[in-house]
């Protein structure tokens, strides 16, 4: 297999970053990060203990009136040098991410790194545009304004399938709009956000203001959570998790962020370009080998259409290359763990009993054995009430199903639990008008599935969550706003007085 990124080298001093340097975690547990191509070793680190959440949040606590007080341009100023900083360092952020989550170079190479340092550039000039609403006299005696205002200690959790991007989403509105942030990665995937880190660091912004605490969900995770000091708790991860997280943010009366899972709807009418909609499909139902909230899961299309669509998607799934992440060939890594990938062939096999599959569904042999790699798959003749089209499998798996009607497509479209993304694919410009006015989802694409911009919000509806990354929209949800009132005429409140109370002069 091709470059290894020296993890142990680079984390000897330990997998927590709390004010501004590596430590050790103190929890009687370690974990192993993995590398999930070859299923050797990576780093084994200490976990992070409550005692550890509890040091970091206090080190966000104490960084924040400083940090809160700086002005737009001074964050902004630290967020361009943390830009440059990771551009310097893109390399090794590529390297860390394809190790550790068995993601093909070319990947992160081309999306992930470039994506993260376009958002950090994003967020630089956003915190410049922290606004307000204009004055105003709305009550003739006085002048009113709106006031936005850092909210405080973050307290964030973010999930394995994207380790870098999703740190980035997070960390990166929450200090531009001056709060301090303790993040959690997942125990499988610390690497870049710990790198993250120290990336800020070498860049100038101050200690305390970025934290990183590597632990058990159930440990560190549900005591950060539920820490009374934490203004503000974001997560992405499953929708179970989000429920339980919903219920523990609950108890303190804290903000909330959810960005939970996904089972996007590819809706293909008769109009479509069959080439485009086929080979989008298999770009979007394996990017990141499935384990993408807004990945294709399910692919409606309509009669006179599907038995083409199924032959070519199949015939296009067998062409994809999988292996070494770090080969430029390889076109699809391995899951993120052996345990995913037995998890996403549970589903596949259970779907066996009710419906074809087409193409895929083994787990390949050969040099790949000892990888979580599976095989692009494509599954048909499955009900819609199936778990194959209902459940989230967060694998390279996608379902196609025929339709008759618009009116059919678009009901099935929204028939799940689940409403972050879906695409409409057709040429008709009303029937996508109508398609992006009627399926419940946070993005709806038309003629493509996945591209997505720092400029332009991304989050779900339904059971998808609530909230929204990256954009302005995002910028905003860190931020709390005050109402500000003069007294214009040094009378009015005596005036007030006298009306409530009576003229007791």
């Amino acid at each position: 297999m091709g470059n290894r990124f020296q993890a142990k080298d680079r984390f000897a001093d330990g997998a927590q970053y709390i004010d501004g340097r590596l430590v050790q975690g103190t929890s009687d547990a370690s974990h192993t990060v993995v590398d999930p191509a070859t299923g050797e070793e990576v780093l084994t680190y200490r976990l992070a203990s409550t005692a550890d959440v509890d040091a970091a949040v206090a080190a966000a606590r104490r960084a924040f009136p400083a940090w809160s007080a700086a002005t737009p341009g001074e964050r902004s100023d630290a967020l361009h040098r943390l830009a440059a900083v990771l551009t310097e360092q893109a390399e090794d952020f590529a390297h860390a991410e394809s190790l550790q989550c068995g993601k093909p170079v070319k990947l992160t190479t081309e999306f992930d790194v470039p994506g993260t340092i376009d958002n950090t550039a994003f967020f630089a000039g956003a915190a410049r545009h922290l606004q307000g609403q204009a004055a105003g006299e709305y009550s003739g005696d006085h002048t009113s304004y709106v006031r936005r205002e850092a909210i405080g200690v973050v307290g964030s959790i973010a999930p394995w399938n994207y380790p870098l991007q999703m740190a980035a989403w997070k960390i990166l509105p929450a200090v531009a709009a001056g709060n301090t942030i303790v993040l959690k990665p997942a125990e499988l995937t610390p690497l870049t956000s710990l790198m993250f880190a120290q990336a800020a660091t070498a860049a100038g912004i101050p200690d305390g203001v970025i934290n990183i605490v590597t632990g058990a969900g159930r440990e560190a995770g549900e005591h950060l959570v539920g820490h009374p000091d934490v203004a503000m708790t974001s997560f992405t991860g499953s929708t179970a998790v989000g429920k339980r997280v919903a219920e523990l943010a609950t108890a303190t009366v804290k903000r909330l962020h959810l960005e939970l899972g996904g089972k996007a709807p590819f809706v293909v009418f008769a109009d479509a370009d069959l080439e485009a909609a086929a080979q989008g499909a298999v770009a979007a139902s394996l990017i990141n080998s499935g384990q993408d909230c807004t990945a294709a899961t399910r692919a409606y299309v309509q009669r006179p259409l599907y038995d083409a669509f199924v032959a070519r998607v199949a015939e296009l799934m067998r062409t994809v290359r999988l292996g070494d992440p770090f080969d430029p060939a390889t076109d699809l890594g391995p899951l993120v763990s052996h345990a995913q990938r037995d998890r996403v062939a549970g589903f596949v096999e259970r779907a066996r009993g009710y419906a074809t599959v087409v193409t895929g569904g083994e787990i390949p042999g050969g040099p790949l054995a000892d990888g979580a790699y599976y095989a692009p798959t494509l599954v048909t003749d499955a009900a819609q009430d199936s778990e194959i089209v209902q459940s989230e499998i967060f694998g390279p798996v996608l379902v196609a199903l025929p339709f008759d009607t618009d009116d059919e497509a678009l009901a099935l479209a929204n028939d799940t639990p689940y409403g972050l993304a879906a695409s409409a694919w057709t040429r008709d410009v009303y029937r996508a008008g109508r398609a992006t006015r009627e399926i419940k989802a946070g993005c709806v694409w038309v003629n493509d599935h996945i591209p997505i911009i720092s400029e332009m919000p991304h989050g779900g509806y339904k059971a998808s969550g609530y909230g929204k990354d990256m954009s302005a929209y995002s910028f905003e949800e860190y931020t709390q706003v005050k109402h500000v009132m003069y007294d214009n005429t040094a009378v009015a409140a005596k005036d007030w007085h006298r009306t409530i109370f009576g003229d007791r002069s």
